[in-house]
């Protein structure tokens, strides 16, 4: 089973040569500081910075320089900043190769609800649905179950949606999920975990692949 930064280097494999990508807040963040040596990506935040480097050693901490969850960041050579209206329009235009967001429901069709509890103070929408509606791939980032120990990968999102059949994988701790016309497709299972434990805590339609095999992280 994968902690949450087990879940963010995953997810780095998914990264390509030359690829320009946006790290919703949470675990999507940690992607930073997984980038495969011998590519290089982009990395934009909706707050207005392309550029980003991974998180900051104590040390190289500046409280200026900030990701859109308000975490402090670093910068790479040749960065740059401008203000959010560019950035949206950066987004807005398709230019953004890879998002990668966490959620607290994904549903098998590839909805995915990530910005409201009913009831519970949340940080709110940011710019998750301008990414949902415009990013060429999505992937997410999450937890299988909520703290009840519940299926977050559901037949239908009950969560007030962000985005229709936008999602294209899923990478939680206990695997990595394709979404299909058949439902979620098992690819990869988790160190220390089986099937059938997936199975049991996958509340939504689930196909295993032929040629699923165990994570290498």
């Amino acid at each position: 089973m994968l902690d949450k930064f087990g879940i963010a280097k995953r997810i780095a494999k998914e990264l390509k040569d030359g690829y320009y990508v946006n790290l919703g807040i949470g675990i999507p963040t940690l992607v930073a500081n997984y980038v495969p040596e011998g590519i290089e990506v982009i990395l934009q935040s909706e707050n207005g910075l392309l550029g980003i480097g991974p998180f900051p050693y104590e040390e190289e901490v500046d409280a200026d320089l900030i990701n859109a969850g308000k975490q402090t960041v670093t910068t790479k050579k040749g960065s740059s900043f401008f203000d959010s209206a560019m950035s949206f329009g950066m987004i807005r235009s398709g230019r953004v190769d890879l998002t990668v967001l966490g959620a607290m429901e994904v549903a098998d069709n590839g909805d995915i609800a990530n910005w409201k509890i009913p009831g519970k103070m949340v940080k709110g929408m940011g710019g998750a649905m301008d990414l949902v509606a415009s990013a060429k791939n999505i992937i997410v980032a999450m937890q299988h179950v909520n703290k009840a120990g519940e299926s977050k990968l559901l037949s239908k999102c009950s969560l007030p949606i962000t985005g229709l059949g936008c999602v294209k994988k899923v990478v939680t701790e206990l695997g990595v999920f394709e979404i299909t016309e058949e439902g979620f497709k098992l690819l990869e299972y988790a160190p220390g975990v089986t099937i059938d434990y997936i199975k049991s805590k996958t509340e939504g339609r689930l196909v295993i692949a032929d040629n699923v095999f165990e994570m290498s992280i």
